[in-house]
């Protein structure tokens, strides 16, 4: 069934997060250079959302993907790669007319100056997505639904898709939303819009650096400010690391799975996952962490404010480490971790995309990751992780520990 509904049954979910976005066929250089100088091109994919979806499935969570892709050689490549990662694909739409989505990119940081992306994706399948067209049955079967900015910059459709989907609603589902701001998308566009979004979901996740570029907000205590609603505000600091607010109040939303920590009531999932999440890419990182402290919000509810430094990481390539910081946070939420671990296991997952060259890995086994987060805050500080450190059964930082 496609098309709004009034409400949501999920009485007899099976599915833990159903992720909701494009994903295309990227094209990775064979070597470093200008992508006018690159002779050649690995094929892989890349979406934020699915991304999202394979590191969940990879850690043991039941993960679907909803998407739209065209009825070509690429999209049977994203729905088969996709669907390898142990994500359900099943809810996936094919375009009889419209391409799937492709891109190149250079070896660099996406952050640096030299960084090349060329995207072929307007007009894409996923670009036609909508109210109209997206099985709403499916993309509100599981305990969390994952959106991201992304989405809402394709088109206008997309955008009235993203509006309705985060609309209160009875039953809704623990709805977390990656603002994922990409300023070459909204050339043009308001990407105030974003944050129009992003309070009206239940989890944010938005960097400091986006903030301020996409708003003009500056500062983690004023992005907080700017989202009042959400019960949990994931500030993403680079190197320092995340600051997350959470509050203690049901969210506004309508939502099963609301509450202070928005945890997904403790409908457990088996095999909880990898908390892997290497999530900061910090070449410094580690330093002092503060533990949760609370403070009055307006109305007289108490906040809980959490700071957990970043990982120092060997980076190999800075690309997909804010999808697997969510899914690693994520992975820990479904689980019912306390904020401090779920941050700690979003460092972890994306420290082990960052020590590999594309924007998928393999996470580090459930009880390794856990080991890393119980880490005492002197010894997470001490921890580097470079290449292969996900194989290791204890890394060698960890073995130095007490």
């Amino acid at each position: 069934m496609s098309g709004p509904a009034g409400g949501t049954a999920r009485a007899a979910t099976t599915t833990d997060v159903v992720c909701l976005g494009e994903s295309m066929v990227t094209f990775l250089p064979s070597q470093p250079g200008r992508l006018a100088d690159v002779p050649s091109f690995g094929r892989g994919i890349g979406g934020a959302e699915s991304n999202v979806a394979c590191a969940l499935a990879a850690a043991g969570h039941r993960a679907a993907w909803v998407g739209r892709v065209g009825a070509d050689g690429f999209g049977d490549h994203l729905v088969e790669t996709i669907g390898g990662y142990g994500v359900d694909t099943s809810a996936v739409r094919r375009d009889p007319v419209r391409p799937t989505g492709i891109y190149f990119r250079t070896a660099t940081d996406r952050g640096a100056g030299a960084h090349e992306v060329a995207y072929y994706r307007a007009g894409s399948a996923a670009s036609a997505m909508s109210p109209a067209n997206v099985p709403y049955e499916e993309v509100f079967a599981g305990r969390v639904l994952h959106l991201s900015g992304i989405t809402a910059a394709l088109s206008a459709d997309c955008l009235e898709l993203l509006r309705d989907l985060t609309a209160p609603r009875p039953g809704r589902p623990l709805v977390s939303f990656d603002v994922n701001h990409r300023p070459h998308l909204w050339r043009g566009g308001d990407a105030t819009v974003l944050l129009e979004l992003a309070r009206r979901c239940d989890l944010v996740f938005v960097g400091e650096d986006e903030a301020e570029e996409a708003w003009g907000i500056v500062g983690a205590e004023a992005i907080r400010a700017a989202l009042p609603e959400p019960g949990v505000v994931v500030v993403k600091r680079g190197s320092a690391g995340a600051t997350v607010f959470s509050g203690l109040r049901p969210g506004p939303r309508s939502s099963n799975a609301g509450g202070a920590e928005n945890t997904p009531a403790s409908r457990s999932t088996e095999g909880a996952g990898a908390e892997n999440a290497p999530a900061s890419r910090s070449g410094e990182g580690g330093g002092a962490e503060s533990g949760p402290a609370s403070r009055s919000r307006e109305g007289g509810e108490a906040e809980v404010v959490t700071q957990v430094p970043a990982l120092r990481v060997d980076v190999v390539a800075a690309v997909g480490a804010g999808d697997a910081f969510a899914a690693g946070f994520l992975s820990a939420t479904l689980r019912g971790l306390p904020v401090r671990d779920r941050v700690r296991h979003g460092h972890l997952m994306a420290a082990a995309v960052l020590t590999v060259p594309g924007d998928l890995t393999e996470p580090p086994a459930c009880d390794h990751a856990d080991r890393l987060v119980a880490l005492d805050d002197e010894a997470w500080g001490r921890l580097r992780l470079g290449p292969g450190w996900t194989a290791a059964d204890r890394a060698p930082e960890e073995v130095r520990t007490p």
